[in-house]
């Protein structure tokens, strides 16, 4: 859990400057942040969470909770994120940027975390580990039209630009 964590933080880390270090290469921007927005930052998480899955999908894809354990560690991700975020921005009225980059962290440990409890979880009905897999498809899929066309509401909004998505970068 500890080597996952650890190198999905530090891909992570570098895909929030990737795009500008590739000079602003659209296809680095379906997985690397684009904007400063709540959804690029979420992003960020799941891109190095989702290659780690090539590798931890070939060491534990055979365990019967492997998709379930992984739709549901990026669900968490998904939601503690802006959950945090939102919160102790409306408590302290302004935003603080290591408290921003812990949450990110605290994320990914939360989704390593749980990813690895559920894996170590006695089995799961299949229909479970079946409605995993189709979530991990769903949140993929979301995850890669969601940079192209962002929904317009406040997780999706650049705070500095105000606007969404690859044309909010400044």
């Amino acid at each position: 859990m500890w080597i996952s964590f650890i190198i999905i933080s530090l891909v992570g880390t570098m895909c929030h400057f990737l795009y500008d270090w590739t000079n602003h290469n659209k296809f680095i921007g379906l997985f690397a942040a684009v904007n400063e927005s709540t959804w690029e930052h979420i992003k960020i998480a799941l891109t190095p969470t989702l290659l780690w899955g090539l590798i931890d999908g070939f060491l534990y894809g055979a365990n019967g909770n492997y998709f379930l354990a992984k739709s549901l560690s990026l669900l968490i991700m998904i939601m503690v994120i802006p959950v945090l975020f939102y919160m102790y921005s409306y408590l302290l009225k302004k935003h603080v940027l290591i408290i921003d980059i812990l949450i990110f962290y605290i994320a990914i440990f939360l989704g390593q975390f749980f990813f690895y409890f559920i894996l170590e979880s006695p089995s799961v009905p299949y229909v479970l580990n079946y409605i995993g897999t189709v979530l991990l498809f769903v949140i993929f899929g979301f995850y890669m039209v969601a940079t192209l066309l962002p929904l317009k509401n406040f997780l999706f909004k650049d705070p500095i630009t105000k606007k969404y998505g690859v044309k909010a970068h400044k």
